[in-house]
C-alpha cells in the first residue's frame, strides 16, 4: 500500500487548487502593491511608471512564490509560503532613491543595490542556516508572536478605510470590516470541509459585493487599464551600482533573513513539519534568488509573507501546491492589468476585516510555540517581555524612528525587525554567553551553576552536597557516582549518575522513590529538596491547581501509593500540563508492581536529567533537548 504523502506535499484537485490559490492572492494583494505605491510617491514617479511597478511586482511575486513553494534544486523551502516585497526595505529604498536624485535615476540605483543584495543573500544562506541553534522556542515563539501583533495595526488601518486619511468614524467602514470578520467566523463555526477552508475568500467576495451595492467599491480602473502589460528586464534602464546603497540593502536582507526564519518556523508549526537548518538555508536561497530576479524585472527585495502564514493557520489547507497555484495567478495578474484592477477594487475595510482574523492567528501560533518555554526561568521572561515590548513600542509610535540616525531607522522603523533582533540578541546574551553563570530560576535570579573542572576538584562531601538535589537528596546513589571520577566531560558525568541509579540495590531504589513528595501536595516547597520538586511541579501548573483539580490529583496519588507503596513520580517538565500528568497516572495504575518499579526509576532519571542540565554549565543543550533523560 503506497504511503500517503505529507499534507504539505499533497497535490489537490485542480478546482480546489484554483480556489485556494485565488484566496491567497486576495489576502495578499493589498500588501503586495503597497511597497511600489509608497516608493513611487516618495521618489516622484509618474502614474504610468507606478502601474508598471505594480505589474512587475505581481509578476515577480508569482515567480518567487513558485520557487519558494515548489523548490528548485536546493532553492525553496517547499512549504506553503508565499513571497512578497519586504516592508523593511521601504525606508532604505526611499533614502537611496532620493540620494540619487529621485525619479527613474533613483530607481536605477535602487535596482543595482537590490540585485547585489539578492546575490549576497543567496551566497550567505548556508552560513545563516548554521545559526539555527540560536532560534530555540523562546526566540521563534517571540518572533512569531511579534509578527502577528505588529501586523494587526495594518489590518486596523485597512478596516477604517486605509490610505493616508482613514475615517474611523465612518459607520459603513466599520460595518464592512466587522461584517466581513463576522461572516468568516460564522462560516468557520457552522460549516465543515471545503466551505470552511474558503471562509476568507467568501468573506472578501461577499463584503466587496455589499460595499459595491452601497457605492463604496469602485472598479473604474478596470476600463482604463490595458488588457496586456508585459514587464521586460531593465525596463527603466541599466541598473547603477552605489557602494553605500549596496551595503544598506545587504543590511536590509540580513534583517529580512531573521523575519523569513521566523515565518519558516511558524509555518512548520502550523503544518506539523519539522524545520531544520537545511530548510532555513533553502528558504533564504529562494529569498536571494527572488530578490535578484526582482532587481532585473523592475521589482524589489522579497521575503516570506507573514500575512499568508495566518491564512494557512486559519484554513488548515497545508498543501504547498496551493501557493504554487497562487503564484500562477499572480503572474497572470502581472500580465493582465485589467485583472489586477478588479482585485484592486476590493475596499480597504473589507480587506481589513479579513486581515484581522488572519493576522491574529499568526500571533496564536507564537503563543503556542511559547507554551513550550520554561517561564520559571527568569531569563526567558526577560527575552520575551523585552522583545515584545520593544516591538509594540515602535509599532504604536512609528515616529520614534525619526529620533535616530538614518542607518538606525532600518531597525527602529519596523516593530517586527526590532523585536526579532532583540529576541535573538537577548537569547545569545542570556543563554550562550558567560556559561559560568547559571539560569535565573524562579525566586533565585543569578543562581550560580557548576563547571566540570570544579566537579573534578570536589571532595566526596562537596560532591554529594552539590548533586544531592538531582535525586531528592539521596547521598548513597550520588556517592556511587562520585567513585567514577575524574570525569572527562559532562557526558561521562551524566553516565555516572545513570549507572549509579539503575545499578543500586532494590532497597536503595525504593528508599529513593519514597523520598519524592506527592504531586500537587501542599507544602511541597519546604526545604532545599522541596524547592527542586516545587520548581519541577510548577512547570506543569501543579502548584497552582484549582480546588477540583487538586482533589482529583490527590485521589489519584493516594490510590497509586496504596497500590505500589511509593508516591506517583512523573517528570512533569516532559508532561507539560496537569491534564497529561493525570492521564499518565491513571494509565500507570494498571501496571504490574515490577513494571511500575522500572517506570518510576525512568521518571526519576528524567527529572534528574533536567536538574543536571540546570546545574552543570557545560551541559550540551542540544543533547539535553534530544534525550531529556538517562533512560531514553
Amino acid at each position: 500500500m503506497p504511503r500517503r504523502p505529507h499534507p504539505v506535499d499533497e497535490v489537490l484537485p485542480v478546482g480546489k487548487l484554483a480556489v485556494y490559490g485565488f484566496q491567497h492572492v486576495l489576502a495578499f494583494y493589498a500588501g503586495a502593491v503597497i511597497v511600489p505605491i509608497l516608493l513611487a510617491g516618495a521618489i516622484g514617479l509618474s502614474d504610468l511608471e507606478l502601474v508598471h511597478l505594480i505589474n512587475a511586482d505581481l509578476f515577480t511575486c508569482g515567480i518567487a512564490s513558485i520557487i519558494q513553494a515548489a523548490g528548485i534544486w536546493k532553492i525553496g523551502v517547499r512549504l506553503p509560503l508565499l513571497q512578497g516585497v519586504t516592508f523593511t526595505a521601504v525606508s532604505p529604498m526611499i533614502a537611496i532613491g532620493l540620494a540619487a536624485g529621485g525619479g527613474t535615476d533613483g530607481l536605477l540605483v535602487i535596482y543595482g543595490a537590490v540585485i547585489v543584495a539578492g546575490l549576497a543573500t543567496f551566497l550567505i544562506a548556508p552560513f545563516f542556516g548554521r545559526l539555527i541553534r540560536f532560534f530555540p522556542p523562546v526566540v521563534t515563539g517571540s518572533v512569531i508572536l511579534i509578527i502577528g501583533l505588529a501586523l494587526l495595526p495594518v489590518a486596523a488601518t485597512d478596516a477604517v478605510g486605509g490610505g493616508s486619511d482613514p475615517q474611523p468614524g465612518n459607520p459603513r467602514y466599520l460595518a464592512y470590516a466587522l461584517g466581513t470578520l463576522a461572516l468568516i467566523i460564522a462560516i468557520q463555526r457552522f460549516f465543515r470541509g471545503f466551505l470552511a477552508t474558503v471562509a476568507v475568500l467568501i468573506g472578501l467576495v461577499v463584503g466587496t459585493l455589499v460595499a459595491w451595492l452601497f457605492g463604496d467599491a469602485h472598479f473604474d480602473a478596470v476600463a482604463e487599464s490595458p488588457w496586456v502589460g508585459v514587464t521586460t528586464p531593465f525596463h527603466f534602464g541599466w541598473p547603477q551600482f552605489s557602494f553605500a546603497a549596496i551595503v544598506s540593502m545587504i543590511v536590509v536582507m540580513l534583517i529580512t533573513a531573521v523575519e523569513t526564519t521566523g515565518d519558516v518556523f511558524a509555518t512548520g508549526e502550523i503544518v506539523d513539519k519539522r524545520v531544520g537548518r537545511e530548510d532555513v538555508t533553502r528558504a533564504l536561497r529562494a529569498d536571494g534568488l527572488a530578490t535578484t530576479i526582482g532587481g532585473v524585472f523592475n521589482s524589489f527585495p522579497y521575503t516570506c509573507f507573514a500575512e499568508n502564514v495566518g491564512l494557512v493557520r486559519l484554513t488548515q489547507v497545508k498543501s504547498r501546491w496551493v501557493v504554487v497555484a497562487a503564484g500562477v495567478f499572480m503572474i497572470v495578474l502581472g500580465l493582465l492589468p485589467k485583472a489586477g484592477a478588479i482585485v484592486a477594487g476590493i475596499p480597504h475595510p473589507v480587506l481589513g476585516g479579513a486581515a484581522l482574523a488572519m493576522f491574529a492567528t499568526v500571533a496564536v501560533v507564537g503563543i503556542q510555540t511559547l507554551s513550550r518555554v520554561d517561564f520559571h526561568d527568569h531569563r526567558n521572561v526577560v527575552i520575551v517581555g523585552s522583545s515584545v515590548g520593544l516591538a509594540m513600542f515602535v509599532t504604536a509610535q512609528p515616529d520614534v524612528a525619526t529620533a535616530v540616525p538614518g542607518w538606525a531607522q532600518i531597525i527602529l522603523g519596523s516593530g517586527i525587525t526590532l523585536g526579532s533582533l532583540t529576541a535573538i540578541l537577548l537569547n545569545v546574551v542570556f543563554h550562550h554567553l558567560g556559561r559560568g553563570r547559571g539560569p535565573a530560576v524562579a525566586g533565585t535570579p543569578g543562581e550560580g551553576t557548576v563547571r566540570l573542572e570544579e566537579v573534578n576538584r570536589m571532595s566526596r562531601d562537596e560532591f554529594v552536597t552539590t548533586f544531592g538535589r538531582l535525586f531528592q537528596g539521596n547521598s548513597q546513589i550520588v556517592g556511587r557516582a562520585y567513585d567514577r571520577r575524574p570525569f572527562s566531560d559532562t557526558a561521562s558525568l551524566r553516565a555516572a549518575f545513570q549507572e549509579a541509579l539503575f545499578s543500586a540495590p532494590v532497597e536503595e531504589q525504593r528508599a529513593l522513590m519514597a523520598s519524592y513528595p506527592d504531586l500537587g501536595a501542599d507544602g511541597v516547597a519546604d526545604g532545599d529538596e522541596g524547592e527542586e520538586s516545587a520548581r519541577d511541579q510548577a512547570s506543569a501548573g501543579l502548584t497552582r491547581l484549582a480546588d477540583e483539580e487538586h482533589e482529583e490529583l490527590a485521589q489519584l496519588t493516594a490510590a497509586y501509593r496504596e497500590r505500589f507503596g511509593f508516591p506517583l513520580i512523573v517528570c512533569v517538565r516532559d508532561s507539560g500540563s496537569s491534564e497529561r500528568v493525570l492521564a499518565e497516572g491513571r494509565q500507570r495504575l494498571a501496571n504490574s508492581p515490577a513494571q511500575e518499579h522500572a517506570a518510576a526509576l525512568i521518571e526519576i532519571a528524567k527529572v534528574a536529567s533536567h536538574r543536571f542540565a540546570d546545574l552543570v554549565a557545560d551541559a550540551n543543550p542540544i543533547a539535553t533537548a534530544r534525550t531529556r533523560a538517562f533512560g531514553r
